[in-house]
C-alpha cells in the first residue's frame, strides 16, 4: 500500500511538471508578417523564481484544465495536498532554470550554507543524517504556491460554506469589514537541544502549534539524557501574515438574518492587497481551526473554520455584473425604453407609495450617479447626495428601505443607533493576541454604493461631523491609536430628517427647523422638503390608494407597467458603464444658467446657499439624466431637468404659495396697529385693553388677536405681563 501511495504521488508529480513546463499560450496576432514566438508563461516564472526576481507562483486552473481536466477536478477537492505536489515539482525543476548564481542571500541562507558546511565536515562518509533532524522543505524554498479557480466555478455565499467544503478549493465574495496588521508567522520552527547540540525542525501547517519539548535525537534518545530544546528564531523560517474578516453582501443576506463573516489567513505575497470596504472575491482552501488551548476552548474566542486564501481580487465593477447576472435582452431594452420610460423607472421606485413623483426621479438619479472627474489628480464625486425632510408619516423611512433593497451595495443605519465610530472606523484589540486591528464603519462598507441614514437629525453633533469629509472627499482619513490611513468611502448619502419640534414651521428658517449646521446642507445636491398639508382631492387619492395596497397587497393600476426590481437593478448596471461627458457647445448655457440662479437667491434671499457646489450638482445631475439614456454627450434637455429638480427642490423648501402675503396677514395687520398706539418717544409699554379695543374696532376678531399677540411674543417682539394688563415692546 505504501509503495502504492508513493508511486501515485510521483506520478501526480510529473503530472504536475508536464504541465508546468508544457503550457503554452497562443501567439498575439498583432504583425502577421512577421513570424510569432510561443509563449510558456510558467517557464518564465520557474526562472524568475530560481533567480529570486518573483516570489509567488499563481497557477491558474484553466491552464491547468486545457492540459489535464482530470487534475482540475482534484486539485478543487484536495488542495492542500495537491499544493504540495506543485510545490515540490517546482522544487524538482529550479535546478534546470537557475543559470547564474543568487547575489541576495538572507540569514536563513547563511544559516543553512553553514549548517551544511558543518555537518559535511563532521560526518563520516556514508553515514546518513538524523531523520528527526533533516531539513524540511518548507525551510529551504523561498517561492509561494498559489492556485487561482477556474472560471467555471461559481462563487459560493458565505453562509452556504459548510462542512462539506473542508480542505477544497472554494471562492467567496463579500465586503472586507476587518483588517489586522501584517505580522510574521512561523513556518518553520527551529529548536537546538541543550545537552547533545542537535538541532529539530518543526514544519507548522496552521496558525496555532504546541511548541517541542524534548530532544528526539538519537543521542539524546539513547543516553536518556532528557535533553531541553530552544527555539533559535534566526534559524526559523517565518512569512509575512494577515488576518481578515469578510461579512457576505446586503443582497445576500435572508430577510430577518444577521450577515455571516468568514475568517480569511493571508500569508506572503497576498497581504497588504485589501483594505476595510472593499469589495473582494477571495478563493482559498477552506479549514478548521486547531484550538489548542483549553483556555481558548473555553473562552470559544477561536472560530471553528478559517479561509486561507489563494487568490484575491478586488472587485471594482458593480455587484450585477461581478455577479455574472445576464445582460439585458433587446426585448427588456425595448420594454424599459419605449416612450416616457424617464417616468416608467421613476414610478417603478417605491410604487406602492403615492405620489412624490419628482422625488422619486431624484432617487432614480442617484442609484445611476454622475460621473467621477480627476482632472490634474484633484477628484470630483460623481455621487449624489440628497436629504428628504418633511413632516412624520410621509413615507420617508419607506423610500429609504426601498432604495436600500434596489441598490446592490447599500447600507442602513438610523441616527440614534449609529456613531461616528459605527459609521466611519474602529479600531479594536484583538482579546487573545492584543493586536489593533482595523474595522470599517457602515461608510466604508458602503463604497462604490449608497448609505442611508435615517433619523438623520437625532445624530449627535460629535458623531454627525464624521460623514463631512465622506460627502465631498469620498474618503475616511483614520488617526485613531497609532493608525494613520486613508480608506475609501465612495458612496452616495440618502438622509432622512425630521423637523425639531415635530412639524415643519415655514415661519422659521431651513437650519432652525432641521437644527442642521449649513456647511452640511450644502453637501447635499437635493434637499427635499415633504410637507402634510391637508388637502381634500389629495387626501381622498391617498386614501384610496393606500385601502387598495392592504386589500390587495400590490399597488393600484396605473399608466405605467411598472418594472420589477431584478430588471431595474441590471438596466441601472448597463447605464453605469457610460461616461458621458459635457460637450463645449453646453458649456456658455450652463455658465449663464448658474449665474442667473446665484443672482435670483441674492435678490430673493433664497433659503439655501447657491454656491459652486450647486452649480456641481447640476452637472452631476446632468451627466446621471445622459446615463439614464445611455448616451455619451449630454445634451441640453438634461441640463434643463437637471434644473428643474433644482428648481423644484428649492421650491419644496419655501412657504405654501396659497399662503396669503406679509402685508395682508391678520397678524401683521394687528402688529401695525398695536404699533400705531405706542408715542413716538414713550416708553415702548400700552395697556393691553386698549390694544385689543383698538383691533376689535378695525374689525379683527378675538381670536386673531390672541393668535397676533402669541406670534409675535415668541418671535420676542413684545412681551406681556403675567396679569395681562400691559404691553411692552423689546
Amino acid at each position: 500500500m505504501a509503495a502504492r501511495r508513493a508511486g501515485d504521488y510521483d506520478a501526480e508529480c510529473a503530472k504536475a511538471q508536464a504541465v508546468l513546463q508544457g503550457f503554452r499560450r497562443p501567439p498575439h496576432k498583432k504583425q502577421p508578417q512577421q513570424p510569432q514566438q510561443e509563449d510558456f508563461p510558467y517557464r518564465r516564472s520557474l526562472e524568475a523564481l530560481a533567480h529570486r526576481e518573483q516570489v509567488a507562483l499563481y497557477v491558474d486552473l484553466d491552464d491547468v484544465a486545457e492540459e489535464d481536466p482530470e487534475l482540475v477536478d482534484a486539485i478543487c477537492e484536495n488542495t492542500k495536498r495537491y499544493e504540495r505536489i506543485f510545490a515540490d515539482a517546482v522544487w524538482q525543476l529550479l535546478p534546470q532554470y537557475r543559470q547564474r548564481e543568487v547575489i541576495h542571500k538572507d540569514a536563513l541562507d547563511v544559516y543553512i550554507e553553514h549548517r551544511l558546511l558543518l555537518e559535511g565536515r563532521s560526518r563520516e562518509p556514508g553515514q546518513n543524517r538524523d531523520p528527526q533532524n533533516q531539513f524540511p522543505p518548507e525551510l529551504m524554498r523561498r517561492f509561494e504556491l498559489y492556485f487561482k479557480a477556474p472560471s467555471s466555478s461559481k462563487a459560493r455565499v458565505i453562509r452556504e460554506v459548510k462542512a462539506d467544503a473542508i480542505g477544497k478549493l472554494v471562492t467567496v465574495r463579500g465586503v472586507v469589514t476587518r483588517v489586522s496588521e501584517v505580522k510574521p508567522r512561523m513556518v518553520v520552527a527551529t529548536y537546538s537541544c541543550d545537552r547533545c547540540g542537535a538541532e529539530t525542525y518543526q514544519p507548522i501547517q496552521s496558525p496555532n502549534f504546541t511548541p517541542l519539548l524534548m530532544c528526539p535525537s538519537r543521542d539524546c534518545q539513547t543516553n536518556q539524557a532528557g535533553g531541553r530544546l530552544y527555539l533559535q528564531s534566526r534559524g526559523s523560517k517565518f512569512i509575512k501574515s494577515q488576518e481578515l474578516k469578510i461579512q457576505e453582501h446586503s443582497d445576500q443576506v435572508p430577510v430577518g438574518n444577521l450577515p455571516r463573516s468568514i475568517s480569511v489567513s493571508v500569508q506572503g505575497e497576498n497581504t497588504r492587497l485589501v483594505q476595510p470596504g472593499d469589495h473582494v472575491s477571495i478563493t482559498g482552501v477552506f479549514l478548521p481551526v486547531r484550538q489548542t488551548s483549553f483556555r481558548q476552548i473555553l473562552q470559544g474566542l477561536l472560530s471553528d473554520t478559517y479561509l486561507e486564501a489563494h487568490h484575491i481580487v478586488c472587485m471594482s465593477k458593480n455587484e450585477e455584473a461581478e455577479q455574472g447576472d445576464a445582460e439585458l435582452t433587446e426585448d427588456e431594452l425595448r420594454q424599459i425604453t419605449e416612450e416616457d420610460f424617464y417616468d416608467k423607472l421613476a414610478a417603478s421606485i417605491a410604487p406602492e407609495i403615492y405620489g412624490h413623483e419628482d422625488v422619486k426621479k431624484a432617487l432614480l438619479l442617484l442609484l445611476v450617479g454622475g460621473v467621477d472627474q480627476n482632472p490634474r489628480g484633484m477628484k470630483i464625486r460623481g455621487n449624489i447626495n440628497i436629504c428628504l425632510m418633511g413632516d412624520p408619516g410621509v413615507a420617508k423611512s419607506q423610500l429609504l428601505s426601498y432604495i436600500t433593497r434596489l441598490a446592490p451595495r447599500s447600507q442602513y443605519t438610523t441616527g440614534r443607533g449609529s456613531s461616528g465610530v459605527g459609521l466611519t472606523a474602529a479600531v479594536l484589540r484583538d482579546p487573545l493576541t492584543g493586536e489593533l486591528t482595523l474595522e470599517g464603519g457602515a461608510l466604508v462598507l458602503a463604497d462604490q454604493g449608497i448609505c442611508c441614514i435615517d433619523e438623520f437629525d437625532k445624530m449627535l453633533e460629535s458623531d454627525r461631523t464624521a460623514i463631512h469629509e465622506v460627502m465631498e472627499q469620498q474618503t475616511l482619513s483614520i488617526a485613531k491609536a497609532g493608525i494613520l490611513t486613508t480608506l475609501n468611502a465612495r458612496c452616495a448619502i440618502l438622509a432622512a430628517a425630521n423637523p425639531a419640534y415635530g412639524r415643519y414651521n415655514p415661519k422659521r428658517s431651513l437650519e432652525q427647523n432641521i437644527q442642521l449646521p449649513a456647511a452640511l446642507l450644502s453637501r447635499f445636491d437635493l434637499l427635499w422638503l415633504i410637507q402634510d398639508r391637508p388637502d381634500r382631492d389629495n387626501d381622498l387619492r391617498l386614501a384610496q390608494h393606500i385601502t387598495y395596497v392592504h386589500q390587495h397587497s400590490r399597488q393600484p393600476p396605473s399608466q405605467f407597467q411598472q418594472l420589477d426590481m431584478g430588471l431595474m437593478r441590471r438596466y441601472i448596471a448597463t447605464c453605469k458603464l457610460k461616461q458621458p461627458a459635457v460637450p463645449e457647445s453646453l458649456a456658455d448655457y450652463i455658465t449663464a444658467a448658474y449665474v442667473e440662479m446665484r443672482k435670483e437667491a441674492w435678490a430673493n434671499k433664497d433659503t439655501t446657499y447657491t454656491s459652486a457646489r450647486t452649480l456641481l450638482g447640476i452637472l452631476r445631475l446632468a451627466t446621471a439624466l445622459a446615463r439614464l439614456r445611455r448616451v455619451d454627450v449630454v445634451e441640453k434637455e438634461d441640463v434643463n431637468e437637471a434644473m428643474r429638480l433644482m428648481e423644484m427642490s428649492k421650491d419644496s423648501l419655501l412657504a405654501d404659495k396659497g399662503q396669503p402675503s406679509r402685508a395682508h396677514r391678520p397678524s401683521d395687520l394687528i402688529f401695525a396697529a398695536i404699533r400705531e398706539l405706542v408715542p413716538a418717544g414713550g416708553s415702548g409699554s400700552i395697556r393691553l385693553a386698549e390694544a385689543e379695543q383698538r383691533c376689535l374696532s378695525k374689525g379683527f376678531t378675538r381670536t386673531q388677536f390672541e393668535a397676533a399677540l402669541s406670534e409675535y411674543e415668541e418671535l420676542n417682539v413684545w412681551q406681556v405681563n403675567q396679569r395681562r394688563t400691559c404691553l411692552t415692546f423689546v
